[in-house]
């Protein structure tokens, strides 16, 4: 008779699933160890130490291959002891890396946040928005911290819910961690200016193609979800001109899915950039735009979290029993 083999489930199955509804659940509780919070010391540790002198394209890729390789065996390793002692305290730490590795919950509550916040005072929103983008907001106006949440909000049901996900499916838990390390090390050096262009490079364009499918597939479940997949080719036209290979497919979904316009010139560390607009209608965004975005952004993670427990499910190896 064929059994499934009950190592499997609790290598990637059930971790994975506890580990996803604990985010479902509780998000990031504040106060809480978080590995990110070490990959970041890790990042700038390195980044001061090689950030000078010549080679710095050189130095830069060397600190980001150390790491996403550092990362990926070490967790690999964690889980293959933890493993031989017994497959329980195994799957136990593969569950809380997918809890601390998704962040699903936490961004729909700060986007949440940023709308309440700019509701009171333009100066509270300019604050809070300033906890989840990276561009300057002391200048913002109302509407334009409502629309650096919203394209925040696309852009990391991407980088902090799918792509993880994706990651797991083809490489388990090693893989997410590399990925967070990968999405870590762009957020912090991959910019294009004077002080990260050379250093932070390699970084950027590792990160580029770590999130190439993941960016696609999730422009893909918000039209899905949205019942809107007839605005494929606006998704395609829009995305694609996007100053990033990848962050402009999840806007540009959830542009064409609201109906209005992302994009523009944006202040980053007192340098203006200017990004290709997404969308033609520029109007006014509402709160009624955020509850929309939220419903969007949570339905296409429930479709992307089911999918993976079921693709894990079926594809169980199991074992012959005489």
């Amino acid at each position: 008779m064929l059994f499934i083999d009950t190592r499997y489930l609790l290598h990637k199955t059930t971790p994975f699933l506890f580990g996803w509804l604990g985010d479902r659940l509780l998000g990031d509780p504040e106060g809480w160890p978080h590995p990110i919070v070490w990959f970041g010391k890790a990042i700038a540790y390195g980044e001061k130490h090689l950030n000078r002198g010549n080679d710095r394209i050189l130095k830069g890729g060397i600190l980001a291959v150390t790491l996403i390789a550092g990362i990926y065996f070490l967790t690999y390793g964690m889980l293959y002891f933890s493993g031989v002692i017994h497959p329980v305290i195994s799957g136990i730490l593969t569950a809380i890396g997918v809890f601390f590795c998704l962040a699903g919950k936490t961004l729909i509550t700060e986007v949440k946040a940023v709308f309440e916040a700019v509701d009171r005072s333009v100066e509270e929103g300019r604050t809070q928005v300033g906890r989840i983008v990276g561009r300057d907001t002391a200048h913002l106006s109302p509407q334009e911290i409502r629309a650096a949440a919203l394209e925040t909000l696309a852009e990391n049901l991407s980088d902090g819910v799918i792509a993880p996900m994706f990651w797991f499916l083809l490489l388990g838990l090693p893989g997410m961690m590399a990925y967070k390390m990968i999405n870590t090390l762009d957020s912090m050096i991959g910019y294009k200016n004077d002080r990260y262009f050379e250093f932070g490079r390699i970084a950027a364009r590792i990160d580029d193609l770590a999130n190439y499918l993941p960016a696609r597939l999730t422009a893909f479940l918000m039209l899905l979800v949205s019942g809107q997949l007839d605005k494929r080719d606006f998704v395609f036209k829009y995305g694609r001109a996007h100053a990033s290979p990848n962050s402009g497919y999840p806007e540009a979904a959830l542009a064409a899915i609201l109906d209005c316009q992302f994009g523009g010139t944006h202040d980053y560390f007192g340098q203006p950039v200017e990004k290709p607009y997404i969308g033609t209608n520029a109007r006014n965004f509402t709160t009624e735009d955020m509850w929309l975005a939220v419903r969007i952004n949570s339905q296409a993670e429930l479709v992307m979290g089911i999918g993976a427990v079921s693709y894990t499910h079926l594809t169980l190896p199991t074992k012959l029993e005489v």
